[in-house]
This record gives structure tokens, sequence and C-alpha cells, in this order.
């Protein structure tokens, strides 16, 4: 099916940040241990559990991509929900650790100036990290992945994250020397928020969360086909980056089995085409006053 060789290409990107945000991080937590900044340091632990994450997702869509099994009726495709779930633990305890570290150095005004190598080593990631970020959005809208969209936001969240270090690091050139452990201090926070971000939308998917937007324009496309009559029920929950859709619909009742099925045939094609649904369960009442 065309969503398993969409999960394998997804993996490329994947691959792509996990290279990226390897070299980036031990690079920035180097260059910060000579060149003594702590926002540079925040900034090389961010990307720490950027690896973490990315491997998560890879591993994920590696599961993701086995067929359905004896014990596994519709596949595996919630691997990848709860890898991202895992990672948002890891990360958010790596954030508060760097708040906390910021914190007792702004409170003690242990408070140096940092070598300007760190901040042109934070304007350097962020150019890289923006250069990744371009790549798997085009990927991402190339293989319709809901999971690398996330990651290319992550992407372009730590370029700004780079960018933030760098303009801390040089306001410490200027003589403002607390800009450094504020900027880490913001870092930590933006590492805390977007695992946040990813627990409580992996979480929502656990739940069978789904749009409720998406919902009504499920509804609106089934009502669309000339031959159904009232759509009664439809339904929604996610598996991984698999959407899976239940709907009731009233047709004619004077139709035909093989008539009944073309249509939801017809509805099927129809929500895959359009929205991407590739499981969809149609059921057929006949219509009644």
């Amino acid at each position: 099916m065309g969503e398993y060789e969409n999960l394998r290409k997804g993996e490329r990107g994947a691959w792509v940040s996990i290279i990226a945000y390897l070299i980036l991080a031990i690079s920035k937590l180097f260059i910060a241990s000579i060149g003594n900044s702590e926002a540079l340091r925040a900034d090389g632990l961010n990307n720490t559990t950027d690896v973490v994450a990315s491997v998560a997702v890879l591993i994920g869509l590696k599961i993701s991509r086995k067929p359905p099994d004896k014990d596994h009726h519709y596949g595996h495709f919630r691997a990848e929900t709860i890898a991202s779930l895992i990672a948002a633990f890891i990360m958010m305890t790596v954030g508060l650790e760097v708040i906390f570290g910021t914190l007792q150095d702004i409170i003690n005004q242990r408070a140096n100036e940092p070598a300007l190598l760190t901040a042109w080593t934070a304007l350097i990631a962020a150019i890289i990290m923006f250069g990744v970020y371009r790549y798997n959005l085009k990927l991402a809208a190339k293989v319709n992945s809901n999971a690398l969209y996330a990651a290319a936001q992550d992407n372009r969240s730590d370029a700004l994250v780079s960018i933030g270090a760098a303009v801390g690091i040089f306001g410490a050139q200027l003589g403002v020397f607390w800009l450094d452990p504020l900027a880490g201090l913001v870092v930590g926070i933006i590492i805390c928020k977007t695992a946040w971000d990813i627990f409580t939308d992996s979480s929502h998917r656990l739940t069978d969360g789904y749009d409720e937007n998406e919902i009504e324009s499920i509804r609106d496309l089934i009502e669309a086909h000339p031959n159904v009559w009232v759509v009664k029920d439809v339904k929604g929950r996610l598996q991984g980056n698999r959407k899976l859709v239940e709907a009731t619909i009233h047709v004619n009742p004077q139709i035909t089995i093989q008539e009944a099925h073309t249509i939801t045939d017809e509805v099927e094609a129809i929500l895959e085409k359009r929205l991407n649904i590739f499981y969809a369960h149609i059921h057929i009442e006949p219509y009644e006053e």
C-alpha cells in the first residue's frame, strides 16, 4: 500500500535529522565547554534531546511498517506515537535540568563573558538547521507524513533557538554578561514547551482523539455523494499517522446489495483521494422516514 511506501521514504528525513543533530550537539557542547557559554551549552543539550526524538521517530517508522499479524490486526502504526511519548519524557527531563542550572547561575550571579566563537557556532548551526527544516518540510509534503511535518517544525524551532543563543552571547560580548545564562534559560523553557506539545499530541492520539474539523470535512464529503441520503454517524481515530474512519450512511432502501456495495466503494475512494484516509469502514442502512 502507498502508506507503507510513504513510511519508508519518510525514514530518510529522520536520518537527516539524526545526523545533523548528532554533529551539532557534539560541536556545541565541546565549543561551549571551551568557550564558557551557558546558552550554547543549553542549545547543545537541546540538540541531544532532538537526537533522541529523531531516533524515536525513525524506530517508530520502521516498526510501523511491519504488516498486521495474529495479535496486531490493524498493524503496528501506533509504535511511532509510543516512541514519541517516550522521547517527550526524556526531553522534559533535559529541559528541566537546563532551567534549574541556568537559574542557579543567574541567582548566584555566575555570569562570565563567553568566547566569540560560541556565537558564530550558534549562527552556523541555525543556518544548517534551517536547511534541514526545508528538506524535511518538502519531504513531508511529498510523502504526506504528519510525523515528518512535526519533525520539520521542530527543526525550525531549533534554528530559532540557536539564533536566540547567538543573540544572548553577542549581548554578553557587549558587557551584558547575564544575557548568556538568560538565553540558556529561554532555551530550557523552549525544550520543555516542545516536550509538552509532543506529550499532549501523543496522548491525544493514543486515547483515540480526532480532529473535530476533519470529522466535519469527512461528513461533508460523504454527504456530497449523490446516492447518500443521510450521514447518520462519523467516527475517527488514529494509529500513528494512519487514519481509521467509520461512518454509517442511509441510502435508498430500494437499491440492490450490489448497488449499495458500489456506493461504499465510491465513498471510500473519495476519502482516500481527498483526505488520504486509506482505511474507512462504511456501514449502510436503508433510509427510513
